[in-house]
């Protein structure tokens, strides 16, 4: 690389990991501000408010890092435009594509550590970012609580109209055994009960109806205890579930879930392909912002910040509306996550074309 590439590479890498040195401690401000009251109400260790702190950091620059980006290469590239560095070196026989070139390996770098985020260090930082929140901060967390219906296994289904998750009660509970498409015995159950002792169920109102070929088989007991091949966490997954998980782990999780009939699923998927989607989005969000803050503008670099701000601001509203449509509705979610990067990568496309002019 020449020495221009590597002058535009620092200012490029330098740039967007201050905006997060300067960001994030505005973010940890605003949320220390908000919560602190609780925190001291709740009489919380510091060693657990650190940990938070510490997972709240991964977890922010994460969900910002479109916006992180976006800003920082608009700054910059700006500051080069007017002071004429771009002219001269557009001036000096090098062409537009050419000059892109550091900054496309600075979204490569870019790119290749949101991936390694997002597979490895986000998803143990969204546990603890989630789970002090839940344990602290008495906020309810949000599960799969009415009519659940699960396939446990190719030939188990189970279903409870009703799950309570402070007493781990569930109600008007049924499992299903299938032998093919014959039903081989049915158990039935006012209310189960999750005993985290140990690790078993304890059935109120049991009834078990074994299917014969001429009669049929009835138990019944008051009460009686029982072993199942799930446990509570299966039964109502939180939803923000699929965001503490590794790829691997994910992939796992989705597949057992699209075989119990998760209503969740769309949720799921959305995680998992988004986690592909925002490092491809960094080399976007790159083209679009240098097509921009080239150009040497009237208004100076204020101008190219407000187009900045707008389009990183829209490419969010774009992300947030398409993701949460595709959990909510029949939406495909791998469309969903992707149209922002499909409308955008055709604005990049347009504007890349008019700035080499």
């Amino acid at each position: 690389m020449k020495i221009i590439d590597w002058y535009i590479l620092k200012r490029y890498l330098g740039t967007f990991f201050v905006m997060l040195l300067l960001f994030i401690p505005i973010g940890i401000a605003i949320d220390v501000a908000d919560r602190i009251n609780k925190i001291l109400e709740n009489k919380v260790p510091i060693e657990a408010v650190l940990e938070y702190y510490l997972d709240f950091t991964v977890y922010f620059a994460n969900m910002l890092f479109p916006i992180f980006l976006f800003i920082s290469i608009i700054w910059f590239t700006s500051k080069l435009a007017s002071n004429t560095e771009i002219v001269a070196i557009l001036s000096s026989g090098i062409s537009y594509n050419r000059f892109l070139r550091p900054y496309i390996v600075g979204a490569a770098i870019i790119s290749l550590i949101a991936l390694i985020f997002g597979f490895f260090i986000v998803p143990p930082a969204s546990q603890g970012y989630n789970d002090f929140r839940f344990k602290y901060l008495k906020r309810a967390e949000v599960r799969e609580t009415m009519n659940v219906f699960k396939q446990l296994s190719e030939d188990e289904f189970i279903y409870v109209s009703n799950f309570n998750l402070s007493s781990k009660t569930g109600y008007n509970f049924t499992l299903e055994k299938f032998d093919g498409n014959k039903l081989e015995y049915k158990i039935k159950a006012n209310r189960i009960i999750y005993n985290d002792s140990t690790k078993d169920y304890t059935l109120k109102g049991y009834e078990k109806r074994i299917v014969g070929e001429l009669d049929d088989k009835v138990e019944s007991e008051l009460q009686k205890n029982m072993k199942f091949n799930f446990e509570m966490d299966d039964l109502t997954p939180a939803v923000y579930a699929a965001e503490t998980m590794t790829l691997g782990e994910l992939n796992r999780f989705i597949e057992k879930e699209k075989m119990r009939g998760s209503s969740n699923i769309n949720m799921y998927l959305v995680v998992k392909y988004k986690k592909y989607s925002v490092p491809v989005s960094a080399f976007i969000l790159t083209i679009i912002a240098v097509a921009v803050a080239s150009t040497k503008r009237r208004g100076g670099m204020g101008v190219n910040l407000a187009l900045g701000i707008a389009f990183a601001f829209t490419y969010i509203f774009f992300d947030k509306i398409f993701g949460t449509l595709a959990e909510a509705s029949s939406i495909n979610p791998l469309f969903a996550v992707w149209f922002p990067n499909i409308v955008f990568g055709i604005i990049a496309v347009y504007l890349l074309k008019n700035a080499r002019r």
